[in-house]
């Protein structure tokens, strides 16, 4: 190595940072189904997708060369641009991460890249081939082709297991669904741990530390694969809820078949090294599960929500990396002011969440958020228990003070 800045280590510890917040803005991926079936414990769930994102971290560099080599012109890249990026792709995943919405992080990273790299060095600085081929036409296919294998794959092992015992059957599915929920974890280290990987050689490149072309350093994969696999054990609740429970009900048939074909998607593209969206690719293969049984519906509202946010995605991290860029641009007081205004900003994030904790005691405790809990539970107080119940009740009331103990019976019920 033959230098390293004040300005590239502060870049190096950032997309560290960002990659944290990959870990937890993703765990759902790879456990939200598993966790509402009941399959794993949420604990042991995330535990065990952390070890495995660690693991994946060390099977490829192949997405890692897309954002380092392909994405923008390296040649023509300063540190300063891609901490700008980082800073749009860190805010935006915080940002979705406090209302419970699972936007990809890949793309957060790739639209702060792209909008820090136009804003330093005009549009010629971003290789547009790269972008259509290997991450907006896969952010399109990606959902689609999970969504439809997920779906067929959900109907087949309806159909297969119709006459087996459905105890049997049950522990089966969810055997399989723990095996599979391992693939998807495997499939995030592998897919997503590299894109910082991607962007610390980038980083590297630009300050001088590497020569051009250049593959990512052991000590770069290590980093990137345990900041990923600390991210994904803190476990992002919120978005497990989403995910697991607001998105769709899955049974462990339906589980089984998501993540097994979340996976296959992920892994496939990882090989190739499209750097795909594991978010888009699961939450595809839920949907389409979710489909898949007879009965089973897709809470189109949540849908929706979703489709938005991954629309946002790209450009909404562009414009901040952008705005970072060009305070960075003005000197090393510009950059200092884009840090705090990270620093404070997230901090600011994580206060809010603290208003409505989502843990893991709480995150499978229901479906969507209660928006009509006062009406609700009003209206329980007022009404009038049903006959039996009021006859059982004045039964067992003391005859003494019967009109006393009314009151607080029919509030109870």
């Amino acid at each position: 190595m033959e230098s390293f800045s004040l300005i590239l280590a502060i870049v190096v510890v950032t997309a560290l940072a960002f990659d944290f917040t990959n870990g937890f803005h993703d765990t759902a991926n790879a456990m939200a189904t598993t966790i509402s079936t009941g399959a794993l414990k949420p604990k042991v769930a995330v535990a065990m997708s952390a070890v495995l994102n660690l693991v994946g971290a060390f099977l490829s560099v192949e997405v890692a060369n897309t954002i380092s080599k392909g994405l923008v012109d390296e040649t023509g890249i300063r540190p300063e641009v891609i901490f700008a990026a980082l800073v749009g792709a860190i805010l935006w995943n915080l940002l979705t991460w406090l209302v419970g919405l699972p936007s990809s992080s890949s793309h957060a990273l790739m639209g702060g890249l792209i909008g820090a790299a136009v804003a330093s060095a005009g549009v010629d600085a971003v290789n547009g081939d790269a972008l259509v081929t290997k991450v907006l036409l896969p952010a399109l296919a990606a959902p689609l082709v999970a969504g439809l294998a997920a779906l067929l794959g959900a109907r087949l092992t309806y159909k297969l297991g119709r006459k087996a015992d459905g105890k049997a059957a049950a522990k089966g599915y969810r055997a399989g669904q723990i095996a599979s929920a391992g693939l998807v974890s495997l499939a995030h280290g592998t897919n997503d741990a590299q894109k910082t990987m991607g962007i610390i050689t980038l980083a590297l490149v630009a300050g001088g530390s590497l020569a051009p072309d250049s593959d990512p350093p052991m000590w770069v994969i290590l980093s990137a694969g345990v900041a990923i696999a600390l991210g994904t054990y803190l476990g992002g609740w919120r978005i497990i809820r989403t995910m697991g429970k607001g998105l769709t009900d899955l049974q462990p048939q339906q589980g089984f078949a998501a993540q097994t074909s979340a996976a296959t998607v992920i892994l496939a593209s990882s090989h190739l090294g499209f750097s795909l969206s594991t978010t888009h690719s699961v939450s595809g293969a839920v949907m389409g599960a979710g489909l898949g049984r007879k009965g089973g519906v897709v809470r189109w509202s949540t849908a929706t929500r979703m489709f938005v946010a991954w629309g946002l995605t790209l450009p909404a991290a562009a414009l901040v990396a952008a705005i970072a860029e060009w305070v960075c641009g003005l000197g090393d007081w510009g950059t200092a002011l884009v840090a705090v205004f990270l620093v404070t900003s997230s901090a600011a994030i994580w206060k809010l969440s603290r208003r409505e904790v989502v843990d893991h005691t709480n995150v499978v405790d229901t479906d969507e958020p209660d928006t009509s809990g006062v009406v609700t539970t009003a209206m329980a107080a007022v009404s009038p228990p049903p006959a039996g119940v009021t006859e059982d009740l004045a039964a067992s009331a003391p005859a003494s003070a019967p009109d006393s103990k009314a009151p607080s019976a029919t509030t109870t019920v």
